[in-house]
């Protein structure tokens, strides 16, 4: 059940960037992927080292800006950002991070993670891209808590105006989905909740 619910997610999260701000990943053992060029060239300079989840965020041209995997945040360096660690995700969470921009405000960014199943919550941190001449750090607003008790599940979808983004987890031990939205006037932490499918414990990971 969590694999068939992982492939979903992952592809709805793609789906929420536009552009060219998916086209560089970082994953697994120090691995990496390059699209830019229109087929996959290998990276072998990334930091991450992962079992699960990871995220990556390039700006509009394709260039890498920063990832994380749930923890610790890499700038376009390979170096640990500023503020950037000790973030509430964890490497065996099969998304253990989702990057959102800022509607309208292109060096904003938020760090939504969750962690292993059941055991912590949906958190948000705040990453300002104009600190550090364009490497980044994170704000103090950094791993405030939106939901207490989570599955693994996390992805973002852009809403029907085309402009901001629904932000989405799937609760721990209850059939509730969770959905943040992210506008130009930043993040709504009042969810919408909806009750549908299935009430997810630990016996369906």
């Amino acid at each position: 059940m969590k694999k068939i619910m992982y492939i979903f997610m992952l592809l709805q999260a793609l789906a929420a960037y536009p552009q060219n701000q998916a086209n560089i990943w970082y994953f697994g053992q120090n691995a990496g992927v390059d699209f830019n060029s229109g087929v996959p060239v290998a990276l072998l300079d990334g930091q991450v080292y992962t079992v699960e989840g990871s995220a990556v965020m390039s700006d509009i041209e394709g260039n890498l800006l920063f990832y994380t995997d749930g923890v610790t945040v890499w700038n376009k360096e390979h170096d640990v950002m500023e503020n950037g660690t000790e973030l509430m995700g964890t490497n065996t969470s099969a998304q253990s991070a989702l990057i959102v921009p800022k509607p309208g405000f292109g060096n904003t960014y938020y760090i939504f993670t969750v962690n292993y199943q059941g055991t912590g919550g949906l958190t948000y941190s705040q990453v300002d891209m104009d600190a550090n001449g364009g490497l980044g750090r994170i704000t103090a607003v950094k791993n405030v808590l939106l939901v207490p008790f989570t599955t693994e599940q996390l992805t973002g979808v852009v809403h029907q105006n085309g402009n901001d983004i629904w932000v989405i987890t799937h609760g721990y031990g209850d059939n509730a989905l969770y959905s943040f939205l992210v506008t130009s006037q930043g993040l709504n932490t009042t969810p919408v909740v909806s009750n549908a499918g299935l009430n997810i414990l630990a016996a369906d990971d």
